[in-house]
């Protein structure tokens, strides 16, 4: 039996039976000739350029030589001439260690061989143990090492070839000085070359990150690679653990902030955070976490219990215990706990479940292992997740993505766009807006009024921007806390030279701030996508280009960045120029990557990119993670193009969107049927989802026509679902307004299987205009 509807590309429109007859025998022959699998692998491989970013689903990505230096013929050349390699990019020199600060006295750079007899890359493979951290504050980095060297897949993305960079003690003559390493940039992997001279103090030690066994050099090489990538050593110190973990995995990073005292109060709140932190470490996430200093408390300051403030721990596993596997925890069923490690690689918990309280010493060797109460490496702890709720305020997943085609259903899925925060082209000025009446007008920002002011405050964004921008304390080893922004009434006045800033109304701008910004908002990059499964859980990210390197300069401060995201019409392919909906909302953050996690509602939705402030520029990368296949696409055009036949007809006069919002009284037998509507307007043709058994069905469904004769009726029909045909319930006719704004309708159902009488109704609310972008 051939199915009564069959979705094509595009869900809402339905396909006629004769060409729903074609399809299926065609889909058989392709699935018998074996040209299906062929073509489905085919799409899922394949680039997408579109326009001046380009969207691919998952796989390999492109590894690109820094600054233009290839290992393989730098090594080969080094060898050819006999010479250790010098890196002329990253030279010995004070440059390249600070650049606010002197070196400390008696400093030298020497290689391995000048530091120890019988130098290697690794001793005894690679662990957590291997790390130190040094005179540099950057434990964020470190602590994100610490996460890479527990995961073998992970950390040979970070050292390639590892077994042919070590060094080989029966063919010295091959040595040449020269390593690489791989961290992830904005989309891909960018391949740094050092050469093996490290800073070493004034008593013989290295300077920065060492290795608990002497002649073991992988971690320090690794830094300097990293230091290289962000111009400096110093450049290192005030970082963000989510940053390192995802420039060593390429996953994707998720804050997670914690409120202490609801966890403290709530175990349904303990719990549900222990399931988020057991699911994503089964799934092979990375997870740190850190005390924020509150205000007025020092920055590495230790607790009574013997934790440190503003330093990132690592997580390392996440353990239940029953109560027939601990007998210690009386009346209690079962015991949450969580397994830290301290990048210091010392042991600094002094609570419940350390190694020398109580409830360790009770419990026996043999018991503990049995249980998986093991500490495997230096600076590792337990300790109860009660506790872990009690002390530490947030916490980083660093999500990975899966590499193979065919994913299992608890994976995430990648798509992403590239995009720039760019003014207009400087050409001729383009179309102005509604707020201007000429081409190329200016519009001055002026203070706003007490009553204006009262409107704003009540719709603005969280943090503190200008405390940070007019003094960003450096947060040193703890890893720099990235601040989220507040809007306040004077973020909209922007005081540049003479107090005021002026925006150019130019819908070619693609730099038009955050939503605050009403009439430049929409100005931003637009992407859509789809979401066609019930409740999808997408995971979004914003990445702009790092601006660590350039802090030498005296710059290197992160845009304060964040998205919005906008659930639209369904047959919508063209720039949005209205906001009607918002589906979600980030916070906006001066830090590199903004993260959300949001449960999305079938339909199609935009997401808007911005800066906070007008006029910033940049270049970004969004990301969308999910569980099912997704297309993300970004949106160039103001108006939809004609095709080939328009091209003889009149050009569209109005524009109109239509909200179905819902029908009732749908009950013509019992039980109720499975209904869906068609709203049909000149040649466009939009068809609904199937609501099951529903009499009063939620449609909730926007559309937009663009319409050439503004007489002509919109229909909209209601259709139950037969087991061989389907059936008009009934219909209503719509007539518009040429001008009109969230006008509402409710309309009698007519016609059908029985031509008299009100077979239901529906509510529709709509919206015209004259101005094709106004909608």
């Amino acid at each position: 039996m051939i199915p009564n509807y069959i979705y094509p590309l595009n869900p809402m429109k339905p396909i006629n039976v004769e060409l729903r007859v074609f399809i299926c025998f065609l889909l058989m022959y392709l699935i018998f000739s074996g040209q299906f699998c062929f073509y489905r692998t085919v799409r899922i491989h394949s680039f997408k350029v579109l326009s001046s970013g380009w969207f691919r689903t998952r796989m390999p990505v492109p590894v690109v030589s820094y600054q233009d230096q290839n290992f393989y013929s730098l090594r080969r050349s080094c060898r050819r001439r006999g010479a250790l390699f010098k890196d002329p990019l990253f030279p010995p020199t004070a440059q390249s260690l600070f650049y606010k600060r002197d070196p400390p006295p008696g400093l030298t750079w020497k290689r391995p061989r000048e530091i120890c007899k019988d130098p290697r890359l690794f001793v005894d493979g690679i662990s957590t143990r291997d790390l130190h951290q040094g005179s540099l504050g950057n434990c964020w980095m470190v602590a994100a090492i610490s996460c890479l060297a527990s995961e073998p897949t992970l950390w040979k993305k970070v050292i390639p070839d590892h077994v042919d960079q070590e060094w080989n003690p029966k063919r010295l003559d091959l040595y040449a000085g020269i390593f690489h390493f791989r961290f992830w940039r904005l989309g891909r992997w960018l391949d740094v070359v050092v050469d093996d001279r490290l800073p070493v103090s004034a008593d013989g030690v290295l300077l920065f990150c060492r290795s608990a066994t002497p002649r073991e050099f992988w971690s320090a090489l690794l830094e300097k690679a990293y230091a290289k990538l962000n111009g400096c050593y110093e450049a290192l110190e005030g970082g963000n653990t989510a940053e390192a973990l995802v420039d060593f995995t390429g996953g994707v990073s998720e804050p997670l902030s914690l409120d202490r005292q609801v966890l403290d109060q709530h175990a349904d709140h303990r719990r549900t955070l222990f399931q988020t932190l057991a699911k994503a470490h089964e799934r092979k996430a990375l997870i740190t976490c850190s005390i924020r200093p509150a205000e007025g408390e020092v920055v590495e300051s230790v607790l009574d219990c013997g934790l440190v403030r503003g330093h990132a721990y690592g997580i390392t596993a996440v353990k239940k215990l029953r109560a027939s596997e601990s007998s210690l925890q009386n009346g209690v069923s079962r015991l949450l706990m969580v397994r830290m490690r301290n990048p210091w690689g010392s042991t600094d918990w002094t609570g419940a479940w350390s190694q020398r309280s109580q409830q360790w010493q009770q419990m026996g060797r043999t018991q503990r292992d049995s249980v998986g109460l093991v500490v495997r490496d230096v600076g590792e702890f337990w300790m109860a997740f009660e506790d872990f709720c009690r002390y530490f305020t947030d916490v980083v997943l660093c999500h990975l993505v899966e590499g193979p085609v065919l994913w299992p259903g608890s994976h995430w899925r990648e798509v992403f766009c590239y995009g720039d925060w760019a003014p207009a082209p400087p050409s001729t000025a383009g179309p102005p807006t509604k707020h201007s009446m000429t081409p190329g007008k200016k519009i001055t920002a002026t203070g706003p009024t007490k009553q204006q002011q009262q409107q704003q405050r009540g719709n603005r964004k969280e943090a503190q921007l200008w405390e940070s921008q007019r003094g960003r304390t450096k947060e040193g080893n703890s890893g720099k806390k990235d601040k989220t922004v507040q809007a306040t009434a004077e973020d909209d006045v922007e005081v540049r030279l003479s107090g005021v800033w002026e925006v150019q109304v130019d819908r070619r701008s693609r730099c038009g701030g955050c939503i605050n910004h009403r009439d430049t908002f929409l100005h931003n990059p637009q992407f859509m996508f789809d979401v066609r499964r019930k409740e999808e859980e997408v995971l979004m990210c914003l990445q702009q280009e790092d601006r660590r390197i350039r802090r030498k300069d005296g710059d290197g401060e992160n845009l304060p960045i964040g998205f919005e995201v906008l659930r639209v019409e369904v047959n919508r392919c063209t720039r949005v120029h209205c906001v009607v909906e918002q589906a979600s909302s980030s916070v906006y953050m001066d830090s590199r990557s903004v993260t959300l996690r949001a449960e999305l509602a079938p339909g199609r939705y935009v997401v808007v990119p911005t800066t906070f402030l007008p006029g910033a520029k940049g270049h970004f990368l969004l990301r969308l993670f999910s569980h099912s296949h997704i297309e993300l696409r970004e949106l160039l055009e103001d108006l939809p193009p004609p095709s080939a036949f328009q091209c003889f007809l009149p050009q569209p006069a109005v524009v109109t969107t239509v909200h179905l919002r819902r029908a009732s009284g749908l009950r013509p037998k019992r039980p109720a049927p499975d209904v869906y509507a068609i709203l049909r307007c000149e040649d466009a043709v939009i068809k609904t989802p199937v609501f099951k058994s529903d009499g009063n069905p939620e449609f909730n469904i926007r559309t937009i026509f663009y319409r050439r004769d503004p007489q002509t009726h919109i229909c909209i029909e209601v259709w139950t679902r037969g087991f061989l045909w389907d059936s008009v319930l009934g219909e209503a006719r719509l007539q518009t307004a040429e001008s009109e704004r969230g006008r509402s309708h409710v309309m009698d159902l007519r016609g059908g299987r029985s031509r008299s009488g009100s077979r239901g109704c529906v509510y529709v609310e709509t919206s015209s205009s004259v101005c094709l972008e106004d909608l």
